[in-house]
Parts: structure tokens; sequence; C-alpha cells
């Protein structure tokens, strides 16, 4: 199954932090546009990845033949249409940026979207950019919604300041736009709050569809009350893997697989071989036949209280 989601960057800081190198990547079959990428650097506001180091908060690129994106021809070859960036920051210090780089076709059907609210401005959030494929309607509803607090997805991962991820939204009383939610076939979806900017709120809403889907599976997992372990919080697999008896008495502790290591370091990371690793994850991503995965953590006063997994 081809995911919307085709290639994944993290780009970090260089040693004087004066500009991010690149880190590490899954790109599939895209063998050309990695070597492309492996050479560049970006440096603060430079590029899709020093954009979202300068802004605080996820960018999204509805074309890549956009000035901005400095690959464009290697993007055009590999036929990659639209990104998304997202910073991670401890405090003031940056530690990250996660590049999703996207491809899509007259079939797509799917969205990501960037809400913001200003709380000087309004008491609501208001969906500021995104990307929707061929659902034009979708698109023009999203346009015209603006968000209450602890209203829909975007609405409840603003309220919660978690993650959140939501199945069958055509069918969730919560979700704003159920109805078109169910016409276009979107069957999971997924909220990402980024705190990064201060006063401000900004939400990532993925919104999935059956047959061509963002990414194959999402989880969450967070620490324990005790801050000894991590564990899994809730999930959407597309196999209908049952994932809580998965990861039934799972816990990571810091530094150990690749979700330990997430929770200990603050950075996003990326396995071309998740299933390989010997852990319920590994054992979970092959069962499913899911072979590569990327996560990103959320950070809350430079502490990680949750990790996101994307898995392909």
């Amino acid at each position: 199954m081809k995911t919307f989601i085709q290639a994944t960057e993290i780009w970090a800081p260089a040693r004087d932090r004066s500009v991010l190198e690149f880190h590490a990547g899954l790109f599939g079959p895209h063998h050309a546009f990695r070597a492309a990428t492996q050479k560049m650097c970006f440096g603060y506001d430079e590029g899709l990845p020093g954009k979202a180091w300068a802004s605080r908060h996820p960018i999204i690129l509805n074309d890549l033949q956009n000035p901005l994106f400095r690959r464009r021809d290697a993007a055009r070859n590999a036929e990659l249409t639209c990104g998304i960036a997202i910073p991670v920051f401890a405090g003031d210090i940056l530690l990250a940026v996660l590049v999703f780089l996207c491809s899509d076709d007259e079939e797509h059907v799917g969205a990501i979207e960037l809400w913001h609210n200003d709380p000087a401005l309004s008491a609501e959030m208001d969906r500021v950019d995104g990307y929707f494929g061929i659902a034009e309607s979708f698109q023009w509803v999203a346009q015209h919604t603006p968000i209450a607090r602890g209203v829909g997805l975007p609405g409840s991962a603003w309220q919660s300041g978690m993650p959140e991820i939501m199945n069958d939204p055509g069918y969730a009383t919560r979700f704003v736009r159920r109805d078109g939610s169910r016409n276009l076939g979107i069957h999971k979806a997924l909220g990402l709050p980024s705190p990064y900017e201060d006063g401000q709120n900004y939400v990532i809403a993925f919104l999935s569809a059956l047959g061509t889907p963002i990414a194959r599976r999402f989880e969450i997992w967070a620490p324990n009350d005790t801050g000894t372990a991590l564990h899994f919080q809730s999930g959407q697999c597309d196999s209908e893997t049952d994932l809580e008896q998965d990861y039934e008495g799972a816990a990571f502790e810091r530094g150990i697989g690749l979700l330990g290591t997430i929770w200990q370091t603050g950075m996003p990371a990326v396995d071309e071989f998740i299933a390989s690793e010997g852990s319920a994850v590994g054992a979970s991503a092959l069962k499913a036949g899911l072979s590569s995965m990327a996560a990103v953590p959320l950070l809350d006063a430079g502490r990680v209280k949750a990790v996101v997994a994307m898995y392909f």
C-alpha cells in the first residue's frame, strides 16, 4: 500500500548551531532524492527546515516547486509534491526539525492541516494552512469552520496539550466535520500539538483515508505517573491489529529501544527496519507487515511528555 508520506527527514543543528545538517531519514525507493538530501544544510530561516526553525511552529509547503524548497528538481523527479516541517524545541534550544515529504495523485484522499489560535485575537482555533489533495469541498469547510477549545480533533489536542488519535472520525460525534469525513472515507486522524512558540497554540491534524493512508499506523506512548517507563496509550493500525493486546505489559525505560531513546534524548528518530527490533514494538510491526517507523516527541518545559510513532 502506498502511503501519502513518502520520505521522512530529520535535520539537527551542527555542533556550532549555525546550520541544520542532515541527521537521518527514510526515503523508500527515492534513492536519488536521498543522495541530493544528504549533502545539504540549512541556515536559520532558510529552506523548509530553516523556516520551521525560525518560526518555532510547523510549516506546510503545498508545492515543492516553491522557491523556498531548494531541492525542486530532485523533488519533481521523485514525484514528491508537498511537505510539512515540524520543529522540536527544549525551551529555547532547537533539538531537531522533522520533515515529512508527500506524494499524491488524482486518487489521493486525505489531508494535513495546520490549526492556530492566538489568545490575544480569538478564543477559537482557525485553519491557517493545509494540503487536501482532491478533497476541495472538505478544504472549504475547514477554512470556514473555527474550532473551539475542546471541540473536534484540533480543539481536543489544544485542550489536552497531548496528541490525540480519533478512529472513524466520520462517525465520531466530537468530530465537527464528520459528514465530509465520512463521504471521503477518512478512517483515522491524528492531532499533534506544537507548543514551542510562546503564547501561541498550534495543532497539526493528519486525516488519513483507508486507500491512501497518511501512514499505516499511528501510536501514542507516554511516561507513567512515576516517570520510570514509557507505556502505550492509544493507537490505530490499518491491519486491525489489536494494539492493546500486543503491548500489554510493554514498557520502555529511558535509552532502551527506539522509543526509550527518543524519551531520553528528546530527538525525533527513524528506523528503516523497526520490525527487527527485539521488543514488543518490533514484534507487533512484524506481525502487521510494517517495516519502517518515524517517531516525534512532544516536549513540555524541556521534558518529553509523549512520543508519537508513525509506521509505513
